[in-house]
């Protein structure tokens, strides 16, 4: 089973975003791991790494998603 990873900070337009998208995907085909980066400050660069440049984004087989824009990743650092 394939992974995507849900990164966002808590603001309304990532909290939104993760009610539409990360629920719609297909649980049967993938494993939805929700980050938020508030809190786990940890995985920043791990979502940098990724290729994160804001939240919300979607890490979906190793392409990021950028889904509106909350706030910049280096706002979160």
């Amino acid at each position: 089973m394939n992974t995507a990873i849900f990164y966002h900070a808590g603001c309304p337009v990532c909290l939104s975003a993760e009610h539409l998208v990360a629920d719609a995907l297909d649980h049967s085909k993938y494993t939805v791991e929700v980050v938020h980066l508030g809190e786990q400050a940890a995985r920043i660069e791990e979502a940098q790494t990724a290729g994160v440049a804001s939240v919300p984004a979607l890490l979906l087989n190793g392409q990021v998603f950028h889904i509106n824009f909350g706030a910049a990743l280096s706002d979160l650092q």
